[in-house]
């Protein structure tokens, strides 16, 4: 299964600095082992395309869908019967970067585990898994939190707490990460419906949002010069966490 979902994303800062934007955003919905449309390949270059080594595992040195496998494994998670899933934004000619990917696990149309693939500008990467214990569906009225581990922005301190509520659907997702540190939040979404990858679909989105993840680079720079005018203050980088993945700690109501 291939998927093109044509996203828009939300970011609104809160607190003392407020700042928000919204950009369309093009990702691809895969189990990384069929064959892909024109325009889009696995593991080799063309237009856009998803490569093994850049998920799953340690930035640059990923398994793919292998590395998923055993973390799941590793867990409890009975593999049979469940559908095994990357939502990324594909690589766009010789250029990738990805603020956030998700390995999702599937059974029975519903997603029963996930984890976060979260990168930064400064070439780390840290993996926040969530699944309750049974592994029954996630609701996306449920929310999962996670302790912040890793330097996103250099505007905000490794403190505070992720809250995802993880919306998936036949048709659509609807993925909503608020940060809290205090008085301070940043507001994340990704909303999007699921279409079937196609070459039209693909090119037309070349042409609507040239570059690709360099047009995401692009932006997150801009956004960031924003708020260095605003005087936001500007925090060195810490060392990336130890180890590589860590499990949310609470689910509750929304």
């Amino acid at each position: 299964m291939i998927e093109h979902v044509a996203a828009q994303t939300i970011h609104a800062r809160r607190g003392r600095l407020k700042n928000a934007f919204r950009y369309g955003v093009d990702f691809i919905l895969t189990d990384m082992t069929r064959g892909a449309p024109p325009l889009l390949s696995r593991n080799r270059f063309n237009l856009f395309s998803v490569h093994d080594r850049r998920h799953g595992g340690p930035r640059g040195k990923g398994r793919g869908i292998a590395w998923f496998r055993a973390e799941l494994e590793r867990r409890g998670f009975a593999l049979e019967g469940a559908e095994l899933l990357l939502l990324t934004q594909p690589s766009f000619l010789w250029f990738h970067f990805n603020p956030v990917s998700f390995w999702i696990a599937v059974r029975d149309g519903s997603p029963r585990a996930f984890i976060a693939e979260v990168n930064n500008t400064f070439g780390h990467r840290h993996c926040y898994f969530a699944a309750h214990p049974d592994f029954r569906p996630i609701r996306q009225s449920e929310v999962i939190e996670a302790e912040k581990l890793m330097h996103v922005s250099p505007f905000q301190q490794v403190a505070g707490c992720y809250r995802f509520n993880f919306g998936m659907t036949e048709h659509a997702f609807n993925i909503r990460i608020y940060y809290t540190n205090g008085a301070e939040g940043v507001l994340a979404t990704l909303n999007g419906l699921r279409r079937p990858a196609t070459a039209g679909g693909l090119a037309r989105a070349a042409l609507r949002r040239p570059l690709g993840a360099a047009r995401v680079v692009a932006l997150i720079y801009w956004q960031a010069l924003k708020l260095w005018i605003k005087r936001a203050p500007f925090l060195k980088k810490p060392a990336p966490p130890e180890p590589l993945i860590s499990n949310s700690s609470t689910f509750s109501k929304g």
